[in-house]
């Protein structure tokens, strides 16, 4: 009976350990869902397969119902890595108080967003005095969070300043929402607005941008403080390694919206929850 019993155990250790070193070789992926499921899952494909190289291992993209959730997920070690605005950073770093941003792409150094709208008439946020308006997520960094912080800094409250504030939930909905005359006008992340363009799948007859806001750091990839820095190192230098002269590679940057990817630090977005603190949304 004793050694049935000391087989059993050890059987069980072993599976258990069979199980630790297969999700040990898995490294999971997510992202804020500021897109619509397909168009994440499509950008992240070839990425995923790239990083599968690179680092040898199983790379899983794990996707989220919403914003919070990423934030949840890495506090709890669910996912190894995530695409996080700039607030959504700051909100997990906050609350696993390790996060570690990697790397960013260049041009999330000097992020904007853009104000639309396809009213002929409004020229500017003075023109929208009592009209309707559309943020992205509440957790978005370009598609709430710093539209709101500047707009405050230029004395608009928009819950009194507007006749009705929507979220649409992401970047491509508000341009929808606007596009569609569900609300008079909408903020979003340029980028997003410049790939939509770009795509065809925005009516710029009908839509314009009548504004931007000032420039502030945004996206980056993080990874959870708990995961192995030797990994997390081989991480950095895979996105570090992508060549824009290498056709292939260009094609995972491209879909990145990326000219290429640089380091970043915490520091970095420290703007970004000092904003978050002055419009109220930190607590």
């Amino acid at each position: 009976m004793l050694k049935r019993t000391l087989a059993l155990a050890v059987g069980l250790t072993l599976s258990f350990s069979t199980l630790l070193a297969q999700a040990a070789d898995t490294l999971k992926v997510s992202a804020i869902p500021d897109e619509a499921p397909t168009e994440l899952l499509r950008k992240f494909k070839p990425l995923g397969e790239y990083l599968e190289k690179q680092l040898g291992m199983k790379v899983e993209f794990v996707p989220v119902s919403d914003y919070p959730a990423v934030v949840e997920a890495l506090a709890t070690d669910r996912i190894d890595m995530a695409w996080l605005g700039g607030f959504t950073f700051v909100q997990a770093r906050l609350k696993t108080g390790n996060a570690i941003p990697l790397v960013q792409r260049e041009q999330d150094a000097q992020f904007t967003s853009k104000f639309i709208t396809a009213d002929p008439a409004v020229k500017s946020l003075a023109d929208l005095k009592g009209k309707s308006f559309a943020f992205g997520s509440v957790s978005s960094t370009s598609g709430s969070l710093m539209p709101r912080y500047f707009m405050l800094q230029d004395g608009i409250k928009p819950e009194t300043y507007f006749s009705r504030v929507g979220y649409s939930g992401a970047h491509d909905a508000t341009v929808a929402w606007v596009q569609a005359g569900k609300v008079d006008a909408g903020v979003l992340n340029a980028s997003v607005w410049e790939k939509l363009v770009k795509a065809g799948k925005v009516d710029t007859d009908k839509v314009k941008v009548f504004a931007t806001t000032p420039a502030y750091f945004d996206y980056n990839w993080t990874v959870r403080g708990t995961l192995d820095p030797a990994l997390a190192g081989k991480i950095k230098a895979a996105f570090l390694a992508l060549d824009p002269a290498n056709p292939e590679q260009k094609a995972i940057l491209d879909l990145q919206a990326a000219s290429r990817f640089i380091e970043t630090k915490p520091e970095n977005y420290k703007g970004i929850e000092e904003a978050a603190r002055a419009a109220d949304l930190l607590k």
